[in-house]
């Protein structure tokens, strides 16, 4: 029996209906399933989603900003910081990671392999090149290399290239102080280190979201040295000229202050250039001023002679018997340079005409302690603490370790090594007055441009009498006017110093060589009112090697054209105004 009509008509009606529940049924347990992971996804997993998104997107990178600048004594710039970009690169967004460290390679000038190398890396920062040079940066960018993106920072740069490089020293590629001032004030002239947080863009290039290393530093300090750029000039020049003359092995100058201990000038040959470092020998980087030791020879001979007077046991015209040019202590015999032949000399005349004989026995007068306390007292055999790195103190054997022919020696500046600013740190104390005063290289720190603080003289130890002084000013002067050191006169001015000639040892024998000398002059001038204190070492001069005939003619140069740019006059320029009353 067939269904009617409007009965079939329910029975579709019903049939759909369910269809209906159940298809709303599903997409309820869809919905709910979707809300479930959004609900997830958004509050459960959100912080770890956020972090690698952040991981794809975001990079956090360090960079030193703003390292403080360093001035001369008229603050003149001596190293301050340019703009560079460093070259960087996301390798996952690298499509072709041979083509493009190809093109990276060539126009950076690296090797293809090691940046192809760092392209491979699993990373989504690499830096390709730091520091990079301007023009091949503009070549980077206008090829727009997908991946590759830039970064502003600093390079540090000095001015005046090659100027105190010995001195001023240099940093390293994070702006670290290396050598030099920049080592030793660190501290004071680092930059801050800031993170800064780099978001990609489409093409996988890193952008600036906080401030780059060009924003101001907050406490930035600059540091302003004793040095004067022109006086540091003077002295390289005259310096180098000497050295290339005589084509010795190297060559140093310092030109200081007797009475503040300030260092107007440290030079070094041969030189370098602190912008390019990395391109010369290491052992150019050395400042030997401070961080060598030497044996003195003469120029020794008058902490011997002012050690004698202080103690009242001879008078500039006190004289001694000097051999005839050869002296016999135990089993040694001594003799005078270059044969000389003296007899009797008096105490001026040891110095002025630099008699070793002469010097032995003024030291026997002494005797081994008191000899021995006058060289600590003048500074040597320990560091002075000078305001540079690697300050070396010398050698000064304990008395216990002295032979019976260490007294005799040193007292002509063999047995003992010291340091260049040793040396003329004691010769200033001769000229000051007696006062052994602490070389200084800083003389202010500057806080955001303003002064800070300053570094004042500081004497380290009371030496010898005015009187002494007085009287080895004296004795020093007649080295100039009828001595050895004739080629230090300075029309005009009054002269004292001393002269040097020491063998240096043969390291292949261990003896006293007789090729190799270093020749020396050590001075200062106006000799009554002392402006100037200035030692010149000239290592293995090669025509002559006589420091009267090498390096007093430097110092003569240095002084006089010093002495010109500081407006000191000398006695031709003075007016004499005659009463005719």
């Amino acid at each position: 029996m067939r269904n009617s009509p409007s009965q079939s008509h329910r029975t579709s009606i019903q049939a759909v209906k369910s269809r209906l529940a159940l298809v709303s049924l599903v997409l309820s347990a869809a919905g709910l399933v979707l809300v479930g992971r959004l609900v997830h996804l958004q509050i459960i997993q959100h912080d770890r989603l956020a972090a690698q998104s952040d991981k794809q997107y975001l990079r956090t990178v360090e960079i030193t900003s703003g390292r403080g600048n360093i001035y001369d004594r008229n603050r003149n710039q001596l190293a301050t910081n340019i703009r560079v970009e460093s070259v960087y690169a996301d390798p996952k967004s690298v499509a072709d990671k041979t083509a493009t460290a190809r093109i990276l390679a060539r126009v950076l000038e690296l090797n293809p392999q090691a940046v192809l190398k760092k392209l491979k890396s699993n990373r989504h920062f690499v830096w390709i090149k730091r520091k990079s040079e301007l023009n091949a940066v503009e070549k980077l960018k206008q090829l727009d290399l997908v991946g590759v993106g830039f970064i502003a920072e600093t390079k540090r740069y000095y001015p005046k290239r090659k100027l105190a490089a010995s001195t001023l020293g240099f940093v390293g590629l994070d702006n670290q102080g290396l050598a030099g001032i920049e080592h030793f004030h660190h501290a004071v002239l680092k930059g801050r280190t800031q993170r800064t947080v780099l978001e990609k863009d489409a093409r996988g290039r890193f952008l600036w979201t906080t401030a780059n290393a060009q924003d101001l530093n907050p406490g930035k300090q600059d540091v302003v040295l004793a040095l004067d750029e022109v006086i540091q000039f003077i002295a390289e020049r005259e310096l180098n000229r000497q050295v290339k003359e005589y084509r010795a092995k190297s060559g140093l100058a310092i030109v200081m202050d007797p009475f503040s201990g300030a260092v107007y000038a440290m030079a070094s040959a041969p030189e370098f250039n602190p912008n390019n470092y990395a391109a010369y020998p290491p052992h150019i980087w050395r400042n030997d001023a401070v961080a060598s030791a030497f044996e003195p020879g003469s120029i020794f001979k008058p902490i011997v002679a002012a050690a004698s007077l202080e103690e009242g046991l001879a008078g500039p015209d006190d004289i001694f018997f000097c051999e005839n040019g050869s002296y016999q202590i135990g089993k040694s015999r001594i003799s005078e340079a270059s044969n000389h032949q003296f007899g009797w000399l008096t105490l001026r005349n040891i110095i002025a005409k630099s008699s070793n004989i002469g010097a032995i026995k003024i030291a026997q007068r002494l005797g081994n302690r008191r000899f021995y306390d006058y060289i600590r007292k003048f500074g040597f055999g320990r560091r002075l603490g000078v305001d540079l790195p690697g300050e070396a103190s010398g050698t000064l054997r304990s008395i216990r370790q002295w032979s019976g022919l260490s007294l005799a020696s040193i007292s002509f500046g063999h047995e003992i090594s010291v340091t260049p600013i040793q040396m003329v740190s004691a010769i200033a104390a001769i000229a000051n007055g007696g006062v052994l005063i602490r070389p200084r290289l800083t003389q202010a720190i500057l806080k955001n441009g303003v002064l800070d603080r300053t570094f004042e003289p500081e004497a380290l130890q009371t030496v010898l009498s005015e009187e002494t002084s007085r009287q080895m000013i004296n004795i020093l002067k007649s080295v100039v006017k009828t001595g050895t050191g004739a080629k230090a006169a300075i029309p005009g001015f009054e002269v004292a110093g001393k002269t040097g000639t020491a063998q240096k040892i043969d390291p292949k024998t261990q003896t006293y060589s007789k090729t190799k000398y270093l020749a020396s002059f050590v001075g200062f001038v106006p000799a009554d009112a002392p402006r100037l204190v200035i030692l010149v070492m000239i290592d293995e001069p090669q025509k002559t090697y006589w420091g009267g005939e090498v390096a007093a003619p430097v110092f003569q140069r240095i002084a006089r054209k010093t002495l010109r740019y500081l407006h000191i006059p000398s006695s031709l320029d003075r007016v004499f105004v005659l009463d005719r009353a």
